[in-house]
């Protein structure tokens, strides 16, 4: 019998020379491999780079249980191993930020650099409703592409305020329609919805946001580099001016004209800083 790899479970993006240094990224809740794309392309000449859809995620498995920091980090161990990466920089996103300082934490052996993109180790058991809310307030599935574009440009905004939210709609909206694809039904119809499992994005933040990791945090043994978007409402100024003062491993970098997703409104910055911290040219 033939035992499938476990690397085979998941949708991923493998690029750049073998010979490079090797880089793993990992996206945030909701989000998939190709959000990377931008700061991807700016590291592939050179450098190793890994990005792959997290379990519930994307094109990946998507398993019934097993949504917490440690399980998702332990997906990470198992995917370098199969590899046979032994040192890596990791960079995370949101979720992606939070199980890799679970993973660093676990495996630190593994870790050269650890890069946290715009959020913070404290627990919100209450995120959980938001979340619920802001799903509920997307009526998936679309009949097509175009409704749902519609949707994104003229109701979601209203919506969005309606739930107290302080994102930006536009960029917001955007990562929502980049999450909907074409699903064929039983019946041959076509309808549009969700790329990931929202029974994985609930038990994700259920399971995430249940206890604080300000502790692993402290105990990290890696040069760590936390990014802040400017105008960030998930990582507050004060959350990232303890975290800089937690660990003396751990710099800060603001960015600018950004807010939860840096890589992404200010992906050139955000490249930048990466970069310097890895001691690449810029």
């Amino acid at each position: 019998m033939v035992i499938p790899s476990y690397l085979s479970q998941f949708n991923y993006q493998l690029v750049g020379p073998e010979d490079g240094q090797r880089w793993v990224f990992l996206h945030g809740l909701m989000g998939y491999a190709l959000n990377w794309r931008k700061i991807i392309s700016g590291l592939e000449s050179t450098e190793r780079v890994l990005a792959y859809d997290q379990r519930g995620h994307g094109k990946s498995f998507k398993p019934m249980t097993g949504y917490a920091s440690e399980d998702y980090a332990d997906d990470l161990y198992l995917i370098t191993e199969e590899l046979g990466w032994d040192r890596f920089i990791l960079v995370g996103h949101s979720m992606g930020a939070r199980n890799a300082i679970m993973f660093a934490h676990k495996f630190p052996e593994k870790v050269e650099r650890l890069v946290l993109e715009d959020i913070g180790p404290e627990s919100r058991p209450e995120a959980i409703k938001y979340y619920e809310d802001l799903l509920g307030a997307v009526p998936t599935p679309f009949a097509t592409k175009l409704a749902a574009k519609e949707f994104f440009l003229n109701e979601f905004p209203t919506r969005l305020r309606a739930l107290g939210g302080h994102e930006n709609a536009n960029t917001l909206g955007q990562y929502f329609y980049a999450n909907l694809i074409e699903i064929p039904s039983s019946t041959g119809e076509v309808t549009v919805d969700w790329r990931f499992s929202k029974e994985a994005i609930f038990a994700s933040v259920k399971q995430g946001r249940a206890k604080d990791h300000w502790a692993e945090l402290r105990q990290l043994p890696m040069p760590t580099l936390v990014i802040r978007g400017q105008n960030s409402n998930e990582l507050s100024p004060e959350v990232f001016a303890r975290m800089k003062v937690a660990n003396p491993r751990i710099e800060g970098v603001e960015i600018p004209n950004a807010g939860h997703w840096v890589h992404s409104e200010q992906s050139q910055e955000f490249l930048r800083a990466i970069r310097q911290f890895a001691g690449l040219p810029l």
